[in-house]
């Protein structure tokens, strides 16, 4: 067993809360669903694009307050905005998330009051072409660290939250009674959510914890649920459940890997030892 100077932990575990993954979970829930709204109000389907519409602006304004929740108090995200650096996966992050809840904001107003028409194209187009970088910023967010189980799932990270999101969303639209759109988006969200879960636990090698396993199964039922019409609402529930369990989970293994020595030292020793080419 690999043991360090003192069996200390070699780095300091990050000190993020619960509501730190469960923001995570609520940007991708509010991506998945602007991008439902898009694609429904393209295909003439009004009614599932106004409902993903709200849905979308609900889990804006709870992702949000989560992340000032983070941050301690409102002026601190404000600063944040103060300069844009692309290299900084937070700092791209919070003028993302500004962006995409401005232009959804005005994109949900025009279901309640009269807009210009092509101030409304103007913000679902924004919208929806932020939605995959919200979906996923947050992936590259953690894997940009030093926290072992995080940089080492970085190759996979992004695939997990993006299908996450998206099977969300079409457990969202399934529990606002859509039907062929939310199926679709359940089960290719789920499919890829599940693939790039495994393809990263078959690579690192890590066990899988009781959260993570909850995951798998919830996403998976959840989408075998979406087939039939008559379990649309059990199939929203578990495709929810299954993405924000994903969330946490990996929230979870990224500190315990930070408080377990040999997390660290182990894949150094082997890269040392690797023959080179």
């Amino acid at each position: 067993m690999t043991r360090s100077y003192y069996g200390q932990p070699v780095l300091k575990a990050p000190v993020w809360k619960w509501y730190v993954p469960a923001y995570f979970f609520a940007g991708g829930v509010a991506a998945g669903t602007t991008l439902l709204a898009t694609g429904a109000r393209l295909t003439g389907d009004r009614r599932l694009a106004r409902r993903c519409r709200f849905a979308a602006t609900a889990a804006t304004v709870v992702s949000t307050a989560l992340l000032i929740k983070d941050l301690g108090r409102p002026a601190r995200f404000l600063n944040m905005l103060r300069v844009a650096k692309p290299t900084s996966p937070m700092s791209v992050g919070s003028w993302v998330l500004a962006g995409f809840g401005g232009a959804t904001t005005v994109a949900t107003a025009a279901h309640v009051v009269p807009l210009p028409r092509p101030v409304v194209d103007a913000a679902e187009a924004a919208a929806a072409g932020l939605a995959p970088v919200l979906a996923t910023y947050t992936a590259v967010l953690i894997a940009d660290t030093a926290v072992p189980a995080w940089h080492g799932a970085r190759r996979e990270l992004p695939f997990v939250f993006a299908g996450g999101a998206l099977a969300s969303s079409g457990g969202v639209a399934l529990l606002c009674g859509g039907d062929a759109p939310a199926r679709r988006a359940a089960l290719s969200g789920a499919a890829l959510e599940l693939g790039a879960a495994g393809a990263m636990h078959r690579r690192l090698g890590a066990p899988r914890s009781r959260l993570a396993k909850f995951a798998i199964v919830a996403t998976a039922s959840g989408g075998a649920l979406s087939l039939r019409p008559a379990t649309r609402v059990p199939a929203g529930i578990m495709l929810l459940a299954g993405a924000a369990a994903h969330r946490f989970a990996v929230f979870h293994a990224g500190v315990e890997s930070a408080r377990d020595p040999s997390a660290t030292i182990d894949p150094q020793r082997r890269r040392l030892q690797k023959p080179p080419h």
